[in-house]
């Protein structure tokens, strides 16, 4: 039987990965589909090989890795492009997630997946769905400092996803992020217990 896996989501800048690995510190087990991506566009990679077939060399690195910055470029202003590295890399991602959940042994398992609800690929691995909350200019001011994306860019990557009120509308369960790292603490050990509670009963 697969392990009790509950799906973290939320808009760019929200704080998944600092919320996952709150989680993690716990004890949950932790599956990324954005870690498997990058892994599977590094060097060498057979994702990579497939994606210059599609789209031309000049979105592989030197190093033989997908060229991340370039290849964003072109699904924000190309649909199709969009759809077809999706074509790609969603099912192999996919089938990665599904495998890394099944061989856990950790007591339940967080699955980060940004589009959960956009992609609807992960609704049959996961028990519950977590939202993790913030406001939009946090994102906004988390994202210019990680990435150094012009403003522009992030707005028109928030548009891209779902609606944040039809995030909360859909969530299971609720984490508010605005930067208090103890009422953050608080709140990922309250879900940790109610987790444990859940996986056991399953």
């Amino acid at each position: 039987m697969m392990p009790y896996a509950v799906g973290l989501t939320g808009g760019i800048g929200s704080g998944k990965t600092t919320v996952a690995g709150l989680f993690a510190e716990l004890g949950a087990g932790l599956v990324d589909t954005d870690d498997i991506a990058r892994a599977m566009t590094g060097p060498g990679q057979a994702a990579v090989s497939e994606i210059a077939q599609r789209f031309g060399p000049l979105y592989v690195t030197a190093h033989g890795a997908l060229d991340r910055a370039r290849m964003r470029k072109l699904a924000f202003e190309d649909s199709r492009a969009k759809n077809e590295l999706e074509s790609i890399l969603h099912p192999l991602i996919r089938r990665e997630s599904e495998r890394l959940v099944a061989n856990s042994t950790a007591p339940y398992v967080i699955l980060v997946v940004p589009l959960l609800f956009e992609s609807g690929a992960y609704q049959t691995l996961v028990r519950r769905v977590l939202v993790v909350d913030s406001d939009q200019e946090t994102r906004i001011e988390r994202v210019t400092r990680r990435n150094n994306l012009p403003r522009e860019e992030i707005l028109a990557i928030i548009a891209s996803q779902i609606d944040q009120a039809e995030r909360m509308r859909r969530a299971d369960d609720v984490i508010r992020n605005d930067g208090d790292v103890a009422a953050l603490e608080s709140q990922v050990a309250s879900l940790h217990r109610k987790y444990l509670g859940l996986a056991a009963e399953s």
